[in-house]
């Protein structure tokens, strides 16, 4: 098995929204702000290269959208997915699956592409797409809090292109066996049935923990974005997934730290969990 990070720029958000009820004095010692209370985010996705497959966990914001669009979020940053990949020595053409761990548009705008007719088409010619009917059919169908979030252009393109599979939905402290070394995990408090892959490599466990944890500082218990639908849910599978992470040694990666990319975890003084080792993932695979 081989592992790449794959960075495709960055975004901004504003920092009341992406800590809910935590309040701007403490958030900020963590996250700083611009003058109009955005603070940067990575859209940070993974390769994983195993036993003949190469498999693309998420796909980054894209670039099909409007101007207007895009004003709302900057997306910035002299990396992108395509040039990420081909610096990994991988062509879109040789990428066999994607999955798609939920379609907000800053995971899955990479998957579609808009081609010079203005057709949209899937950007990985090749590949398998992956998703569960629960959160499709609830992205497809949105309530008024993620309407904005779901933008059909991004998803319903690969179902009319037959290359867009579903996998079984379980609860959260549930893992589905997927592909070679790849198990994938369930969260409920962000958005309905996100998935979470679950990988083990060398002896380690790595988690990409997409919304579930956006970043080291949503470690804390509070420190929960006020975009989830289900808080208390995301308090509790938060708390799931910490635990065990103390307790079995896991790597967490990161999909929008802005520079941290994965951390180890351990309990404090206080019992409390926070982040151990901090750094690039190939740092803390080597540790």
């Amino acid at each position: 098995m081989k592992l790449s990070v794959i960075n495709t720029g960055f975004f901004k958000l504003d920092g009341g929204a992406m800590f809910g009820v935590v309040p701007k004095s403490l958030w900020s010692r963590l996250e700083t702000p611009d003058e109009n209370n955005l603070c940067t985010w990575a859209m940070r996705c993974l390769l994983i290269e195993t036993e003949g497959r190469k498999v693309l966990v998420d796909t980054g914001i894209g670039n099909k959208q409007s101007a207007k669009f895009f004003s709302h979020f900057e997306p910035h940053g002299a990396d992108s997915l395509v040039a990420s990949l081909r610096q990994a020595g991988v062509g879109l053409d040789e990428v066999t699956d994607v999955l798609l761990t939920h379609l907000h548009f800053d995971h899955v705008g990479g998957a579609v592409q808009r081609t010079d007719t203005g057709a949209l088409e899937p950007l990985f010619p090749n590949a398998t797409y992956w998703t569960n009917q629960a959160h499709y059919d609830w992205a497809y169908t949105p309530n008024d809090r993620e309407n904005a979030s779901f933008l059909k252009e991004n998803f319903v393109p690969l179902q009319e292109a037959g290359v867009l599979k579903m996998v079984e939905a379980l609860p959260y402290d549930q893992r589905l066996p997927w592909m070679a070394g790849i198990e994938l995990g369930y969260a409920y408090g962000h958005t309905e049935a996100m998935m979470l892959p679950i990988i083990s490599y060398k002896g380690k466990t790595i988690v990409y923990c997409a919304d579930l944890l956006p970043s080291t500082s949503h470690i804390g218990m509070p420190y929960v974005m006020g975009y989830d639908i289900r808080p208390m849910n995301t308090l509790q599978e938060k708390k799931h997934l910490l635990t065990r992470a103390v307790e079995e040694d896991y790597i967490l990666f990161f999909e929008h730290a802005k520079a941290i990319e994965a951390c180890t975890v351990k309990r404090n003084a206080k019992g409390r969990i926070v982040a151990d080792q901090m750094g690039s993932l190939a740092m803390l695979l080597e540790a």
